[in-house]
């Protein structure tokens, strides 16, 4: 009988993987959501991969209605993705209202559904000021609620709320994470495009990490 007791937010993308892997022994379950940006085609297929290389179960959940009635440009339809510096005035046009607050909501009652009662989440500070639920003001009243909400006491882990993403990437280097397995660029399309603001904030993070960024970008193809 297994005593893994955690089910983890996967999207593909660095933070996330890098959650998984660091945590491994304590997921039964790792949730993604197919809720229509335009990224979503390339970061799910390296969710499922190492899943499937950990020995994780892997659960995708269809949001459509995401992008059918909430307008972000990070959604198929919206509009241009931002170029330049990963900021505030930058990348406000990117946010997709209350998505961690919903899927936290369903990782919750799978959780509960499950007898799991942890749900691991990788926002980190770097987030904070562009995107509202990711930052810690969020996080602990939604654990409160959810903990509060289910039978089980399912409780909201978000180790790296109060680190950057050069953080994370230091992480991901001591556990000998292979990023070029990773997505980060909104824009989608057959290889990351290296001058959107998530591009530029990933190749940051790897620089201040001190790894050699393995990624193949559309700029370098």
């Amino acid at each position: 009988m297994t005593n893994k007791r955690g089910l983890i937010v996967l999207s593909g993308g660095m933070d996330s993987v890098t959650l998984l892997y660091e945590h491994q022994a304590d997921i039964a379950l790792a949730l993604s959501f197919d809720y229509g940006s335009k990224h979503n085609a390339r970061e799910l297929p390296y969710a499922r991969l190492h899943c499937e290389r950990l020995g994780i179960e892997h659960l995708t959940i269809p949001l459509s209605f995401i992008s059918q009635y909430f307008q972000s440009a990070l959604l198929q339809g919206g509009g241009d993705i931002p170029k330049g510096s990963y900021d505030e005035q930058n990348m406000a046009s990117t946010v997709v209202p209350f998505r961690n607050g919903i899927m936290l909501s369903i990782a919750a009652g799978l959780a509960e559904s499950r007898r799991l009662d942890r749900v691991y989440i990788a926002n980190h500070f770097g987030d904070h000021a562009i995107y509202p639920d990711c930052r810690a003001s969020f996080i602990q009243p939604m654990h409160s609620a959810v903990y509060e909400g289910t039978n089980n006491h399912v409780s909201i882990e978000a180790p790296y709320t109060d680190i950057s993403k050069g953080d994370i990437a230091t992480h991901g280097k001591r556990l000998g994470i292979d990023y070029s397995e990773t997505w980060s660029c909104y824009e989608g399309g057959d290889v990351q495009c290296g001058t959107c603001a998530t591009c530029i904030e990933r190749r940051e993070a790897m620089q201040e990490a001190r790894i050699i960024d393995p990624t193949i970008y559309k700029e370098n193809a």
